[in-house]
């Protein structure tokens, strides 16, 4: 297998674990700490605003690249094992059915970051 198609592997486990954890953040059975930790990974992995700019060459994408898989593997191991089962197959029918784009969802990850960025600046300028 050439490496082009590890990543296009890579990238399409890395998309589908993301709605994994999306949809284990709705469910009851998910225990509190993965769900926060669900979210951070999930908001940060759709979020524009990365810890390091991707126009920085090099280092730019190494964010996306270690720490959304990281983020991405603890907290799979902290959602217990039927909800990720039940999960997985939820997420494999979603990419099968190229279900439409939530705009809404990802207007409040953007209303989220601006408002951390508000508060942050006001921190930094008081």
């Amino acid at each position: 297998m050439n490496t082009l198609s590890k990543l296009k592997n890579y990238a399409k486990t890395v998309k589908q674990d993301l709605i994994v954890l999306y949809l284990s953040y709705k469910d009851p059975r998910t225990p509190l700490h993965a769900k926060m930790l669900a979210i951070c990974v999930v908001a940060y992995a759709f979020s524009p605003i990365d810890l390091i700019p991707d126009f920085i060459p090099l280092i730019g994408y190494l964010d996306d690249l270690i720490l959304v898989p990281i983020g991405i593997i603890l907290t799979l191991k902290w959602i217990p094992s039927e909800v990720l089962e039940e999960k997985r197959k939820q997420a494999r029918h979603m990419q099968k059915s190229d279900s439409p784009t939530n705009w809404f969802v990802g207007a409040v990850f953007i209303l989220i970051w601006v408002l951390v960025a508000v508060w942050i600046g006001k921190l930094l300028l008081v």
